[in-house]
């Protein structure tokens, strides 16, 4: 009896020391860092005046700066000018952004949005869209798998893994050529099981900047809907890709029109510069109307415990934007400036690099369309740059063209030849 008491005593001795002693959260260890945040934390603590911030995909005027598209501020005065409410919006969103978001994407004359077979809610921008369309993957569809090009946006991976999803990929980038694996591609989509989901980048592929050219995205569309997949576009650059928000949208039309009913993911981030408002889109294109409204009661319900509704200023802004045809109007003017200015830099950066006296083929940087550019260059040469030259980017060689500018160019040429030569 005197051990079992002794015994007792030791174990609620121990037990107390470690409830005092202790901390719940001991046991959590440290995370790595965002290998894109992480870069921007790094480009602050240089002092370097010549450096140069290639990682975080935010478009920047040719002074370096944020840019606030004057259509945006313009529909800031129109709202402030209403003195409108701030209750709560439905938990699907503002109905005149959720309407024209997908008249957007699809097209106003498009035979889905006439028959009411699809339903748009409003999202946490393109993040929070993917992970609702995850989320709703993993609770309605039997198939676990979705494939991704390789590589993708990083984000992917986490969003679909931690929604209960198994991701596989195929072949994409061809990084002998720095371009599209059109073989790979057909090759590998051939030999997906059939219910998959597949996902496919509507435009200016992130973070290659290579996109299928019409005639390829037409066999894609055929080898999908003979493997019967479900396909997943993310459309986080209409607009900004091209400059024409017809043009970027062409796959998604596309595929529609072939009849492949579609998830769709949106961002107004790049497009509209609406970043920090969080404003974005998620579509399922369904069989009929009374099947999309099934669906919409369950994305409510998936969307009620996460964050209950939406933020209202950001969905405002861009229905105004979209709804006021002078507003309108300004936009795509200014969206094809903004990509333009991408364009232009990407052809100065290869004719910077041929004054430089560099001899290998940059074909490839202005092929690519969008933001981001996938130099080629290899770790150790992205080391080099960053060392040598404080021009900073993520490791895989991916650089944001909208930090390039007429008075950086020519720099980062400078930079690129010394350490690929």
């Amino acid at each position: 009896l005197f051990f079992i008491i002794v015994f007792h005593v030791i174990h609620i001795t121990i037990h107390l020391t470690w409830c005092f002693c202790s901390s719940w959260w001991g046991g959590v260890q440290m995370g790595p860092p965002d290998p894109i945040l992480g870069v921007s934390e790094a480009y602050k603590r240089d002092t370097n005046p010549k450096k140069m911030n290639l990682g975080v995909g935010a478009y920047r005027d040719d002074q370096g700066k944020p840019f606030v598209l004057s259509c945006v501020r313009k529909a800031e005065a129109v709202i402030t000018a209403k003195q409108m409410d701030k209750e709560y919006l439905a938990i699907g969103g503002l109905g005149e952004f959720t309407k024209s978001c997908a008249q957007l994407a699809l097209g106003n004359d498009n035979e889905v949005l006439k028959s009411g077979r699809n339903i748009t809610v409003q999202t946490i921008s393109g993040t929070g869209s993917l992970r609702i369309g995850a989320n709703f993957l993993s609770r309605f569809h039997g198939p676990r798998d979705v494939y991704l090009p390789k590589p993708s946006w990083g984000n992917h991976t986490p969003i679909f893994r931690d929604a209960g999803m198994q991701l596989k990929a195929y072949r994409y980038y061809d990084p002998s050529t720095c371009g599209f694996d059109f073989k790979g591609a057909l090759d590998d989509i051939s030999k997906i099981p059939e219910q998959s989901v597949i996902m496919l980048h509507a435009c200016a592929h992130n973070p290659t900047g290579v996109d299928p050219r019409p005639e390829q995205w037409k066999e894609i569309s055929d080898i999908v809907k003979k493997r019967n997949l479900l396909v997943f576009f993310d459309m986080a650059y209409q607009g900004f890709a091209s400059g024409d928000i017809d043009r970027d949208a062409w796959a998604v039309r596309y595929f529609i029109e072939q009849g492949h009913n579609i998830l769709l993911s949106q961002s107004f981030a790049k497009n509209m510069g609406l970043y920090g408002e969080r404003v974005g889109g998620f579509t399922v294109v369904c069989n009929d109307a009374e099947e999309a409204k099934r669906v919409e009661s369950q994305l409510k319900i998936l969307i009620r415990p996460i964050y209950s509704n939406p933020p209202m200023n950001g969905a405002r802004i861009a229905a105004t934007i979209l709804n006021t045809p002078d507003l309108r109007s300004l936009w795509l003017e200014e969206v094809h400036g903004m990509a333009n200015r991408i364009i232009k830099m990407r052809e100065e950066l290869v004719a910077g690099l041929k004054k430089e006296g560099s001899t290998h083929n940059w074909q490839h940087v202005t092929d690519q369309i969008g933001m981001f550019c996938f130099t080629g260059l290899k770790p150790e040469q992205v080391e080099r740059l960053t060392k040598e030259f404080s021009v900073y980017m993520t490791k895989d060689g991916r650089i944001s063209m909208a930090g390039v500018t007429s008075g950086n160019v020519g720099y980062l040429a400078n930079g690129i030849h010394a350490v690929t030569k």
